[in-house]
């Protein structure tokens, strides 16, 4: 009987894959990589060249993961040279009484101490606001480079246009059969995204995809650039506007995270008219006198779980599969721990933290 050709196949390539076979890599494990697209697609939810970081969470069981990301970024900035965070602080906008707690972060009512930290976001009457000083930006195109050509040069074959087709245990190991080959390993690490429930389907009824649209307008306008605009958000009823100042000539970018049911197996479909005009009053109501000049419009998709919260651990019944899926619309800001955490479970370090985001939860609508 032969021996395995990877000691991991990590099979779905965003942030989160990249970043597991960077780190299992740079610890010396073989690690085959898989992409069913190829390289810079636009199909899942790790394209676009910014997301949000913060230290604000609605509670506190996130606190050491959130903390063990903001290390991992800074290690990947160290061992690359990239700056890959942009620190701004940011403005949390609510009605009534906010879960939103973290180190540092400090409670605003008074609309003139809201004004001094963050001058151009218009927070609307009658809100408070949860001020987060760590907050800031992701270089999330530059991260995802980071990740890749990390793995590579830690010696990971990353694969993109290779679809895997199945995959079963055998010997202790698993056995994935892609488009073109057949392939041994003994872990596999599934970091699907929105096709979570086509490929785990005992966790299926877990996950329920959205198309989430997002419009970026013209860099270098000053209202827009720290530290007049920091991170915000606006929770409203009918969704939650978010806002990425340009913090490095990136544009001033915003959604709201809320959309509709997609089925990831069809090409996502690009922002109407109409979803623009949308944003873009949102954009210009929350930020006065911004000028509305739209250089790019986009549309994501965010994989859902009822709590909002993920899926990361071994499967029960198979604990040579590793998931990490279901990143509920703020996950890229945890690609580091996401890929630490997959690389502890494959080398067989105990994790229990994880609990809070383990596979066991089943978290049902």
């Amino acid at each position: 009987m032969r021996g395995p050709d990877a000691d991991a196949v990590v099979v779905g390539l965003g942030i989160h894959g990249s970043a597991a076979a960077f780190e299992l890599a740079r610890r010396g494990v073989g690690v085959l990589g898989l992409d069913q697209f190829e390289e810079g697609h636009h199909r899942g939810s790790s394209h676009g060249r910014t997301r949000m970081i913060r230290r604000a969470y609605p509670n506190p069981v996130w606190n050491d993961f959130v903390a063990r990301a903001f290390d991992g970024w800074e290690r990947w900035s160290e061992a690359s040279g990239e700056t890959l965070i942009r620190t701004t602080g940011g403005l949390y906008a609510h009605q009534g009484v906010s879960q939103l707690q973290g180190p540092g972060c400090e409670s605003v009512e008074d609309p003139g101490r809201m004004r001094e930290l963050m001058p151009s976001f218009a927070v609307p009457a009658g809100y408070r606001a949860v001020y987060d000083p760590s907050a800031g930006v992701v270089e999330a195109a530059a991260a995802v480079e980071v990740a890749r050509s990390g793995a590579r040069a830690a010696g990971a074959e990353l694969s993109f246009g290779e679809r895997m087709l199945s995959w079963a245990r055998s010997d202790g190991g698993v056995v994935v059969t892609t488009d073109r080959r057949v392939v041994r390993a003994r872990h596999l690490v599934l970091t699907v995204g929105a096709w979570a429930g086509r490929v785990l389907t005992p966790l299926s009824d877990l996950f329920e995809v959205w198309r989430i649209v997002t419009v970026t307008l013209r860099a270098e306008q000053s209202v827009a650039v720290p530290p007049a605009l920091g991170a915000f958000s606006v929770d409203r009823p009918e969704g939650l506007v978010f806002g990425i100042p340009d913090a490095a000539g990136n544009g001033f970018k915003a959604g709201v995270d809320a959309g509709p049911v997609w089925d990831p197996a069809e090409p996502t479909a690009p922002p109407t008219e109409a979803e623009v005009a949308a944003l873009v009053e949102l954009m210009t109501g929350y930020v006065p006198g911004v000028d509305p000049d739209v250089v790019e419009a986009a549309s994501c998709l965010y994989t859902m779980t009822a709590d909002r919260r993920f899926v990361i651990g071994r499967l029960p019944a198979e604990p040579e599969v590793i998931v990490a899926a279901a990143c509920s619309g703020h996950g890229f800001k945890f690609g580091p721990a996401v890929g630490e955490s997959v690389a502890d479970l494959v080398t067989g370090v105990d994790r229990a933290d994880l609990s809070f985001i383990g596979v066991g939860r089943r978290v049902r609508r």
